[in-house]
């Protein structure tokens, strides 16, 4: 019993490692839901996937599915990726004619090719279907390679498909669907290049190294902006206080000697005001400058040294007369 157990847990974990690798659930149900709400939201038209399945296949697989009488609408997406959406005969037939009699009819009319008429009267649900995939992945992996995609234009021939569509891998989304409550049944194909090239899910929980190579580069643009910005230094050579009655009876002219100014204990102080090093006047290329000093070292406080205290003189005893 407990092997039997085991081999259990191992097929559903074995399933769902298989169901992470290709998408599933994000857009199996993403898919299931927008496609469903399209069609009772632009049509009125009742819908149910009954089955989807997502595999992977290169352009020749996909050349093989069933396209003969299909609807072919040719979608655009991030990056100038192209997408195909297949709508079967007899899923076009119901959605044309739920649009122009108002209900799918119980027996099927004959089918024939679809024209550029049929794609203009579907892509609004094409883009709305699409649209919902897009808002279903806001959060999951599966934006990347199924989100950005709308109707571009109509192909009334599947030859030419060989040649419009990138040669390269595609993630293809078969579902089986019945519309207006079973009356009328078929096939709705999606297929989309595999390697995402649309933008990552905005809340997408960063992996680790995600946060270390995002904490370096903030690092490295504070350090950029701190470098870059400017730094305002004051030369002082010497401060002096007079009463505001004489600052106000100055005239152009007058000397005002500056007996603490020395010309080799120039300070740097900063715009609030504190001296930050001291430098010494000079000039280079003919212009005046100031070179850097050792900041003085501070004087050595000095020594408190105690009074002497003289030790107490004995008295002599006196006799008592």
């Amino acid at each position: 019993m407990a092997d039997e157990g085991s081999g259990v847990i191992r097929r559903k974990l074995a399933a769902a490692r298989a169901a992470g690798a290709e998408g599933v659930p994000g857009a199996d149900r993403g898919w299931r839901l927008s496609l469903a709400r399209a069609a009772r939201d632009v049509l009125k038209l009742p819908l149910e996937v009954a089955s989807l399945r997502l595999t992977r296949g290169s352009l020749a697989e996909l050349l093989e599915l069933p396209l003969e009488m299909s609807l072919l609408a040719v979608l655009e997406g991030p990056a100038e990726g192209i997408g195909l959406l297949v709508l079967s005969p007899a899923v076009l037939q119901a959605m044309i004619e739920v649009q122009t009699v108002g209900r799918v009819s119980a027996s099927p009319p004959p089918a024939r090719r679809p024209t550029r008429t049929d794609a203009a009267m579907v892509a609004g649900l094409i883009d709305t279907a699409l649209a919902g995939l897009e808002t279903s992945l806001a959060q999951e992996a599966d934006l990347v390679w199924a989100g950005g995609f709308r109707y571009a234009s109509f192909l009334d021939d599947p030859r030419p498909l060989g040649l419009l569509l990138e040669d390269c891998s595609y993630r293809i989304l078969r579902a089986e669907v019945a519309l207006a409550d079973g009356a009328r049944g078929g096939g709705v194909i999606l297929a989309l290049p595999a390697e995402g090239r649309g933008a990552k899910p905005a809340l997408l929980a960063p992996q680790p190294e995600d946060e270390a190579m995002a904490g370096f580069a903030f690092t490295r643009a504070l350090a950029e902006q701190v470098e870059g910005s400017g730094a305002v230094l004051q030369a002082v050579l010497a401060r002096m206080m007079l009463p505001l009655a004489s600052v106000m009876a100055l005239q152009p002219g007058e000397v005002l000697a500056l007996p603490s100014a020395a010309l080799d204990r120039i300070g740097f102080e900063g715009i609030d005001g504190r001296r930050v090093a001291e430098g010494r006047l000079g000039q280079n290329r003919g212009l005046r400058a100031l070179r850097l000093t050792p900041p003085a070292a501070p004087a050595p406080a000095a020594k408190v040294v105690a009074p002497a205290v003289a030790p107490p003189v004995a008295e002599p005893l006196r006799q008592a007369g």
